[in-house]
């Protein structure tokens, strides 16, 4: 740890939480205004932005943001990975993912493992014409979509959300390969993709390629910088890294010093604490997660680190939902001591709560009302809605409904 501390061989709970929040930049002090230099900083602790293309409050990868930096233009996040100089690009780096531009001699290995087998779900290796047909247009005319190499073909919907056609199969295939980069997203969310000279900083692609072992190196040192404490299980997660890998350089780090070994109360795995990281007295943290946040996505670490069991619900039927669609996590302090089902609707400019519910350990629900209605009000201006409307469903909506002043 840093500043002379002490080696430390076991962390509390409320240590171990400390720690990690810390990492993923809840203690960062906030800007009045952030700016291009508070996300870089912010994208610094996180390491990735997760994208997904849901859309029933805010896309995934700007929320993590607002959730460290408070209300921010979007149009930063957009600038920092659409237009030069770009600061991030797109990769599979947890999974599809904005990652900072010097990831991306680090990722060549994986890069040249798609161009050597092939990418599996594009199911078009055996169609090689195809991929030098669509590179040797990209390169000659410049940024294409899928759309426009397809020529306005129409599209069947048999298969929601995975419903390529033959150029976008190719295109994903050169992507994942690194001889195509995505320039920016559209105005429909569609991936823009042209070479990569054209897109990453002349200094980036300049930089030698790390050896395999290096490189991942390098990725379980990010990861393990960005989780502040973790298991080899979680450190393997961050960048979906395989264990036998993870575990070599788990090895490499603690002999190097880097990494401390040390135990967690209530963990059942070992866990180890990058040289780096703080434990604050205390974390002050009051804001809302997206389902996609690094602090919650590793679902078996989240509920270890805070008790908190959580499963994303959009791709369950209505019936069987426990707790809602879209639902969101209320970070309070150190502690996550409620969830919430959003939805903003956009028509009435209202940030819709269709259920909230207080977490067991949450031993004053009235205070944790207030608060949650104080990051509601945050996120509802922040999304430019003008109100906040709570429906009668789950244990803290009328102490809820009652700090909010407006009831469905």
């Amino acid at each position: 740890m840093t500043g002379g501390s002490p080696v430390r061989e076991s962390l509390s709970a409320a240590q171990a939480r400390r720690v990690a929040l810390a990492a993923q930049g809840f203690t960062d002090r906030l800007h009045a205004r952030p700016t291009l230099r508070t996300l870089v900083r912010t994208v610094g602790r996180t390491g990735v932005l997760q994208i997904d293309s849901v859309n029933v409050l805010q896309r995934a990868h700007y929320l993590p943001l607002f959730s460290r930096m408070g209300p921010y233009d979007t149009g930063l996040l957009d600038r920092a990975s659409g237009r030069a100089p770009r600061r991030l690009v797109e990769y599979w780096a947890h999974v599809a993912a904005f990652m900072p531009v010097d990831l991306w001699p680090v990722m060549a290995h994986r890069m040249r493992h798609y161009r050597e087998q092939g990418h599996d779900w594009a199911a078009i290796k055996h169609r090689p014409e195809l991929v030098d047909s669509i590179l040797a247009t990209v390169r000659a005319e410049g940024p294409k979509t899928a759309r426009d190499l397809d020529d306005g073909l129409p599209r069947t919907r048999d298969h929601w959300g995975w419903n390529w056609s033959e150029s976008k199969k190719a295109l994903e295939y050169l992507f994942a390969a690194g001889e195509l980069a995505v320039a920016r997203r559209n105005s429909a969310f569609e991936r823009v993709y042209d070479l990569p000279e054209r897109v990453l900083p002349r200094e980036v692609l300049e930089v030698p390629e790390p050896s395999r072992e290096d490189a991942q190196m390098e990725l379980v040192r990010r990861a393990a910088r960005s989780h502040g404490v973790a298991t080899e299980r979680s450190l393997a997660d961050y960048y979906r890294m395989r264990g036998t890998d993870t575990r070599v350089a788990v090895r490499s780090l603690v002999e190097a010093g880097e990494l401390q070994p040390v135990t967690v109360e209530g963990w059942r795995q070992p866990a180890y604490l990058h040289r780096d990281a703080r434990i604050p007295r205390r974390v002050d943290a009051c804001t809302l997660l997206s389902p996609f946040d690094p602090v919650v996505w590793e679902r078996a670490r989240a509920e270890a680190m805070f008790g908190f069991h959580y499963r994303i619900e959009i791709y369950v039927p209505a019936p069987r939902r426990v707790h809602g669609y879209y639902v969101l996590p209320f970070l309070l302090g150190d502690r996550l001591a409620a969830r919430v089902d959003l939805k903003a609707d956009r028509a009435s400019a209202t940030l819709l709560v269709h259920a909230a519910y207080a977490e067991a350990h949450a031993h004053a629900p009235g205070h944790v009302a207030d608060r949650l209605a104080q990051a509601l009000g945050d996120l509802a201006q922040w999304l430019g809605l003008t109100r906040v409307l709570v429906h009668p469903r789950g244990d803290l909506w009328r102490p809820l409904s009652d700090a909010l002043g407006a009831v469905v």
